[in-house]
């Protein structure tokens, strides 16, 4: 009678360190949301291998939600997807695998919490280069001349105000500039970067000033008369064929149209107001 009892307690003691090292399992999730799909893993221990392992999920009142059963493989790991169930209730689930051997029944128990699920827009989703309007996807026009505007600014676009000026892009002085930028600037890096930035600048207002000049004619002729002597100026950038030359002479030629341009006009009000 002792030897019986003293059986019983030791199964009492070792059957759960055991059963620890017999079955064991990990989820990808401890937040369980309904209808997602859910990866377990686990193995068992030696002799156990392709040997079938219930997998059983209970909720908070210890009620049966989920009941799958897999088979591990010949190296004792086993691998099952399940889909949360959409009507299970937020709170705490179990996790209980089990296996058995030689009749005794060996399980291991974990914990993860069942969450609501997320709440739906009914709006659609729009792709790229819409927006949603009233309900309905539609096309972003915005982006649309935003992307032109890039496209003219990558490319170089074409001089407006020289051609609204000299009457056609075939024109002489239309021609030098497109070549100027084409074979001097856009050939270094320096030349290119500043095409970029200037192009972004020059687009916002020169198809204004090209519509008016085609309206008026006295407009055209005033800018005409500007933008002939910086023309002038510009032709000295043939010379630049290397990267520092480009900046250099670059350089040289902006210091130059501002003097021409601001200079000596400021020059000659200063000596104006001193004769007056």
């Amino acid at each position: 009678m002792k030897f019986a009892s003293l059986a019983v307690l030791l199964t009492l003691v070792i059957s759960p360190a055991f059963a620890q090292s017999v079955i064991s399992f990990d989820v990808d999730t401890t937040e369980f949301v309904p209808g997602e799909i859910v990866e377990l893993k686990g193995t068992v221990g030696a002799g156990l291998e392709g040997q079938p392992v219930a997998v059983e999920i209970n909720d908070s009142d210890g009620k049966v939600i989920l009941i799958r059963t897999v088979t591990s493989d010949i190296n004792g790991e086993f691998v099952i997807k399940f889909k949360v169930p959409d009507n299970v209730e937020p709170g705490e689930l179990d996790i209980v695998t089990n296996v058995e051997l030689d009749g005794q029944s060996f399980s291991e128990t974990k914990q993860v919490e069942a969450t609501e699920t997320p709440e739906s827009s009914s709006d659609p989703v729009c792709g790229t280069g819409t927006i949603l309007k009233d309900g309905m996807c539609v096309v972003d026009k915005s982006q649309q001349i935003q992307k032109t505007t890039e496209e003219k600014s990558s490319k170089g676009g074409g001089c407006l105000i020289a051609t609204a000026t000299y009457g056609s892009e075939l024109a002489p002085q239309v021609q030098k500039l497109r070549e100027l930028r084409d074979n001097q600037l856009l050939g270094t890096e320096s030349g290119t970067n500043f095409i970029n930035s200037f192009n972004h600048v020059y687009y916002t207002f020169s198809p204004h000033v090209a519509d008016y000049e085609r309206e008026n004619p006295i407009f055209k002729e005033l800018v005409k008369a500007s933008i002939t002597p910086m023309l002038s100026t510009l032709s000295i950038m043939e010379y630049a064929e290397s990267e520092s030359e480009v900046l250099g002479i670059g350089i040289g030629v902006i210091l130059m149209n501002v003097g021409m341009y601001f200079g000596i006009p400021a020059i000659v009000i200063i000596g104006i107001k001193r004769k007056f």
